[in-house]
């Protein structure tokens, strides 16, 4: 039986899982290994395939399935509620047994999860904490700590005194807006001489360049930017350079620049001296707990908040909901700590940036 990929338009201590080594979905419908009639099927949904951290996630999954003894339906959401919902209705027609969502619109997504709930399909969702509704469990790291991060990083490297800009994502999403509380709440602490300006973006890296170029024109003084998603570096990038600020750390004009996701271009980048450090958003994780819960969601097993075995922390974020919140380090190009948070350097083979 061959698995079938669907493209639709438009814890004290977590319990050991086991792993089989059969075939799962990676886009070609190829034969699966022995045993695989008694594999159970599970649906993601990729929540987007145009940035760097995503198309990483997906070439995940299909391996972790493949590890876990999952067959997998998938589909793309393309990030659109609408999408995500009909896909939904594709993957229960299909008859999967538990679903791993990361809904990018998160006040959006509840009468999806009731309808789930219903059938009695258990969801895990990853990136992202839905508003409303019930998971199985969150697969997420601890997005206000990105924020913070940043902070730290940027009030460091300012002297505590400054403006920077903040290219936020979609406030409708709850990383967006942990992410945004988490940089505000710091600087407010601890770095009050430097000034903020908040831009939203959707996500949209056309959108930040733009909003980037008209603050800098406004505020030519400006030395620091965090960007909330690695989807804002190539039009960063772009009007840095057509400033004549895409300097190295050393030169007076530089302006220091915070990412978030930790792909491959922007540990790169860092390497280069174009950009000082990201936030590493664990996209292998993500891929790999994601299914291990659904996994444990069908055999039936539960969770309780603590710390785990493999190096995260279990939270209850609203009564009955859990939320496994994931280790995601500070990278620069030299490591060291800023503000009392450490990083990591970008050569760290340990990154799941250096492993493709």
């Amino acid at each position: 039986m061959k698995t079938r990929c669907l493209r639709h338009p438009g814890l004290g201590t977590v319990t050991v899982l086991a792993v089989a080594a059969l075939s799962a979905c990676g886009g070609s419908g190829a034969e699966p290994g022995g045993g695989a009639h008694g594999a159970p099927l599970v649906g993601v949904d990729y929540p987007r395939s145009d940035t760097d951290f995503w198309t990483s996630y997906i070439k995940y999954t299909p391996r972790f399935a493949k590890e876990l003894g999952l067959r997998l339906e998938t589909t793309d959401s393309q990030n659109d509620v609408g999408n995500l919902a009909a896909n939904v209705q594709t993957l229960i027609i299909h008859g999967v047994k538990g679903v791993a969502m990361a809904p990018q619109s998160t006040g959006a997504i509840g009468p999806v999860l009731r309808q789930l709930s219903a059938q009695q399909i258990p969801v895990v969702t990853l990136d992202t904490r839905p508003d409303t509704g019930h998971v199985y469990m969150i697969v997420r790291a601890d997005n206000r700590a990105y924020g913070e991060k940043a902070c730290r990083f940027l009030g460091t490297e300012l002297g505590g005194e400054g403006k920077v800009v903040m290219l936020e994502g979609d406030l409708a999403s709850i990383n967006a807006r942990d992410r945004t509380e988490g940089f505000n709440g710091c600087m407010k602490e601890n770095y009050p001489k430097i000034q903020v300006f908040g831009e939203a973006t959707d996500w949209d890296g056309a959108i930040a360049a733009r909003k980037l170029q008209t603050d800098l024109t406004a505020h030519p003084d400006i030395k620091g930017v965090y960007m909330e998603a690695s989807s804002e570096l190539s039009g960063t990038l772009q009007v840095l350079r057509q400033q004549g600020l895409l300097v190295g750390p050393k030169d007076d004009k530089h302006v220091f620049v915070v990412s978030n996701d930790g792909t491959p271009r922007e540990l790169e980048s860092i390497a280069r001296g174009e950009i000082d450090a990201t936030v590493s958003q664990p996209a292998d994780l993500y891929a790999k707990y994601a299914l291990s819960y659904v996994k444990a969601a069908i055999e039936g097993k539960t969770f309780k908040p603590g710390r785990t075995d493999h190096n995260s922390t279990i939270v209850q974020v609203r009564k009955g909901v859990l939320e496994d919140q994931l280790p995601a380090p500070l990278v620069t190009a030299r490591g060291g700590t800023y503000g009392g948070v450490p990083s990591l350097r970008s050569d760290d083979t340990s990154l799941w940036g250096n492993n493709r």
